[in-house]
């Protein structure tokens, strides 16, 4: 005769499930960083990763939202030879009234998907910059 199945008994398993739970709870409420958006992360010591979706070829450079996955920003130059890189490194720098090489491409130079890095600034000072640029609801 075979053995029985192994397995946590219910008990065990109704615990399991609870604390699992309340991980997941923990770690969405500290994903956040204090109310911020995902798309902004900390990178110690003053450095602020800023996911950004580009949209380039608009008529105006505007932020369009601020979502979890990303930020949505329209550039008015095109995407060709790194124009529109470039003008989103001036775009952003302008918003956030920081100079300019503070602000660089960390990824995505040729795709829309890209992180920004600004350094030498806070968190903080980032978000209520976008927050106010914003010309989203």
């Amino acid at each position: 005769m075979a053995p029985g199945k192994r397995g946590k008994a219910k008990g065990e398993a109704a615990a399991t499930a609870k604390a699992a739970t309340a991980a997941k709870a923990a770690t969405a409420a500290n994903a956040g960083g204090g109310g911020f958006p995902g798309c902004l992360r900390l990178m110690p010591p003053s450095t602020v990763a800023i996911s950004i979706h580009a949209k380039p070829g608009s008529k105006v450079a505007n932020i369009t939202e601020i979502g979890e996955e990303a930020v949505g920003v329209q550039i008015d130059a095109p995407a060709r030879d790194g124009e529109a890189n470039a003008a989103l490194v001036d775009f952003i720098s302008s918003v956030l009234g920081v100079k300019k090489r503070e602000v660089s491409i960390g990824s995505g130079s040729k795709s829309r998907e890209k992180v920004i890095l600004v350094q030498d600034t806070t968190l903080q000072g980032v978000y209520d910059a976008l927050k106010k640029s914003c010309n989203c609801a």
